[in-house]
C-alpha cells in the first residue's frame, strides 16, 4: 500500500518539482545547521552537499531551458503544417486504437 501511494505522488510533474524543491530546501537548512562544526569529514560532507545542490540547480534549470525551445519548436512546426501534423495524429491515433482493440 504504502509503495502504490509513493508511486501516485510522483506520477505528476508539479509533485516532483515539489518535492525537488524541499529536499533542495532541506539541504540548505541542514547546511546552516551544522556551519559551525568544525571537523574534516563534516566540512568535507558540507562542500560536497553544496557543491552537489548547485550542480542540481543548473541541470534543473538546464533541462528547463531545453523544455521550453522544444515546446516552442513543436509549436513552430505544428503552426506551420497544421493538415500534415493533424494527419500524423490521426494516423497514430489510429495505430494505437489498432493495437489495442487487437491485445483484447
Amino acid at each position: 500500500m504504502k509503495n502504490q501511494r509513493a508511486k501516485q505522488h510522483f506520477e505528476t510533474p508539479s509533485a516532483l518539482r515539489h518535492d525537488a524543491h524541499t529536499l533542495a530546501e532541506d539541504a540548505e537548512a541542514l547546511l546552516e545547521a551544522t556551519k559551525e562544526i568544525v571537523d574534516d569529514r563534516v566540512k568535507a560532507a558540507r562542500e560536497q552537499l553544496a557543491e552537489t545542490i548547485e550542480n542540481s540547480r543548473e541541470l534543473y534549470f538546464g533541462l528547463q531551458e531545453k523544455a521550453l525551445q522544444s515546446a516552442r519548436v513543436a509549436d513552430k512546426t505544428i503552426h506551420e503544417h497544421p493538415y500534415q501534423t493533424a494527419f500524423v495524429a490521426l494516423g497514430v491515433g489510429a495505430l494505437l486504437g489498432f493495437l489495442f482493440c487487437r491485445r483484447q
